[in-house]
């Protein structure tokens, strides 16, 4: 279950790099999204992939350049269902309005229901923020 939970972790990062058709396979049809970032509050009332897949079609037009990276070693705790946890830290790097680079990270920990994901718990200083490493 590890290989799988790390798997389905670098499919939620390729997503979040503007992979798109990765939201209809690890998203489960109806999902809850909890994220603690300033200014994440627009992902409070997306509960499917198509809303969830606009949402990041639209970062990505606002934040050119935006790309995330795993990082850190990952915590799988997973039954032979594929339902459990996947938790991992990961980093972001994209330019700042005035031409600077700007660099943040947190982590995300990922609920699976049979595979897919039905719980997001992200935190994040954000943009603000500092980088953990």
């Amino acid at each position: 279950m590890r290989d799988f939970g790390i798997d389905l972790f670098d499919k939620w990062t390729a997503m979040w790099n503007g992979n798109l058709a990765f939201v209809d396979e690890i998203m489960a049809p109806e999902f809850t999204l909890r994220y603690a970032q300033p200014g994440a509050d627009a992902y409070d009332d997306i509960h499917d992939p198509t809303a969830f897949a606009a949402q990041i079609a639209g970062l990505h037009a606002g934040v050119p350049g935006l790309r995330f990276v795993p990082e850190g070693d990952p915590v799988v705790e997973m039954d032979d269902t594929r339902t459990g946890f996947v938790a991992r830290p990961y980093g972001a790097r994209f330019t700042g309005p005035d031409g600077a680079p700007v660099a943040v990270s947190g982590t995300d920990i990922l609920r699976t229901t049979n595979g897919v994901i039905s719980e997001v718990w992200s935190a994040s200083g954000g943009p603000g923020g500092r980088s953990y490493y």
